[in-house]
């Protein structure tokens, strides 16, 4: 084969940071649709006539459809062509966004918000499989980081999106996301096809002679994926590790109660959660430093990437509970546009330092916590096979979407209970607090599988080298 044949199928280097930068955005925009509603519960539970916690079950259930429907698209993406799966999926999250916007009953808010949920499962899980064949396995960990980070990215976006455009109309932000879908479904158009396993050391001689990695999942393999032990550990942490992180969307509530409690307007408050939430969640950017972590461990142990996991999220916890608790004092010009209020918060942090604290503590956890991201993305690509990955991501995403589900319906149940002994904002920062002690069972898991990922892993590495022979 000629190198320009070689060129054509894999991409010029253009093409493929294109592609690269094209999947990693639209992860994000996913993450802007999930984090829209939860900033706009007060004012969407007013416009429909509900509760707040009924909005809170919207959110929770939409999770776990999300989820279900990942499972379903990623097996039939580890046996087809993967980008027009990546595009109809773009669609129907898209058609639900808007949707939403449009809802002026309960009921047909739910079922957009549901649909929304059926397509984001597939950008996911999909997108997942199709990243994981760009990265070559030494630098898994750093671009991982970027991957997860860009969901984080947008879930902070879609809080602020939410908190700034719906202030005062709750409906504008949905109809922006709607627009910027459609707009992310033509730029899959420009994306190329990247050819499963294409990233993996082993196959690359056989896949550049002109070979084709034609192994496809199948029913008869999904024994073999649960026997992994490592897999077993990396899908049920997320159990108890998305209760956690499932909680933290009341993070903007949080922090609007308060406002509230100092006797600020709820639109403003509004703003003022949405605000802080943002801020304090900035420590997210440090997932890059714990991918970095777990790719140099990884390459002196095989155990590297699980330990890094396990130290960040154990070491977490105290600092979670301390941000909860930290009283903060809050100066901003009540009934003031978006822009004042932001400026009046961003102010805060260097002339308040009780807002300086909280900010520090906040960074320091959620950095800790971001660890755990792209270690596990990387995890699931080093102990699986190419044509597994999507499906195992989606196992994963299906636990962490029944864990988030759970963390984020459960504490609002507790909030309620909470409030006859403690009054708001206090029984919010209680609650909270309370839910972040599920991140230690998850740091025991990672632990485990720090000592079963080496013998998975060299696994992976003999069933590439057999099946690169016979290409």
């Amino acid at each position: 084969m000629s190198s320009g044949t070689r060129v054509s199928r894999r991409g010029n280097a253009a093409h493929r940071f294109y592609s690269v930068v094209v999947f990693v955005v639209l992860a994000s925009l996913d993450n802007v649709a999930i984090g829209l509603v939860p900033p706009l519960y007060g004012s969407i539970s007013g416009a429909l006539g509900v509760s707040q916690r009924l909005l809170g079950l919207v959110t929770a259930v939409s999770f776990l459809v999300s989820a279900v429907a990942a499972v379903g698209w990623a097996y039939v993406g580890d046996r087809t062509d993967r980008k027009p799966l990546l595009m109809v999926g773009t669609l129907i999250w898209a058609a639900g966004t808007g949707g939403s916007a449009l809802a002026q009953h309960y009921p047909t808010f739910l079922a957009a918000q549901l649909v929304a949920a059926i397509g984001l499962g597939a950008v996911g899980s999909v997108g997942f499989s199709v990243v994981t064949d760009l990265i070559s396995p030494g630098r898994r960990g750093l671009v991982m980081s970027f991957w997860g980070l860009s969901q984080g990215v947008g879930t902070l976006a879609g809080t602020l999106t939410g908190g700034l455009l719906g202030a005062t109309d709750w409906r504008r932000p949905f109809l922006v996301l709607t627009v910027v879908g459609l707009v992310a479904t033509v730029a899959y158009l420009f994306t190329y096809d990247i050819r499963r396993g294409q990233s993996e050391p082993e196959l690359a001689a056989a896949l550049d002679a002109g070979g084709e990695y034609d192994y496809r999942i199948s029913r008869a393999d999904l024994p073999r994926i649960l026997a992994r032990r490592t897999n077993r550990w990396l899908v049920l942490q997320g159990l108890t590790a998305q209760a956690a992180f499932g909680s933290l969307v009341w993070l903007p509530v949080l922090f609007s109660q308060r406002a509230e409690a100092q006797g600020y307007s709820a639109a403003t408050a509004v703003v003022v959660g949405s605000v802080f939430a943002t801020l304090f969640q900035l420590g997210g950017v440090l997932s890059i430093v714990g991918g970095l972590a777990g790719d140099a461990l990884q390459r002196r142990t095989p155990s590297g990437r699980a330990l890094v996991a396990a130290v960040g999220i154990l070491a977490a916890v105290p600092f979670y509970l301390v941000l909860f608790f930290v009283p903060i004092r809050i100066d901003v010009p009540d009934g003031g546009s978006g822009g004042a209020v932001i400026a009046a918060v961003l102010a805060s942090v260097l002339t308040e330092p009780t807002v300086g604290l909280s900010l520090l503590t906040a960074v320091v956890a959620l950095a800790l916590t971001s660890a755990n991201s792209p270690n596990w993305f990387a995890l699931i690509a080093d102990v699986n096979p190419p044509e597994h990955r999507g499906t195992v991501y989606s196992l994963g995403n299906l636990v962490n979407g029944v864990g988030r589900a759970a963390g984020n319906g459960l504490v609002g149940v507790a909030f309620g209970a909470l409030r006859a002994a403690f009054p708001p904002p206090l029984n919010y920062a209680v609650g909270l607090a309370a839910f972040q002690l599920f991140f230690i069972p998850t740091g025991v898991m990672y632990w485990r599988a720090a000592r079963t990922s080496p013998g998975d892993i060299e696994s992976v590495h003999d069933l590439l080298h057999a099946r690169a022979d016979r290409l």
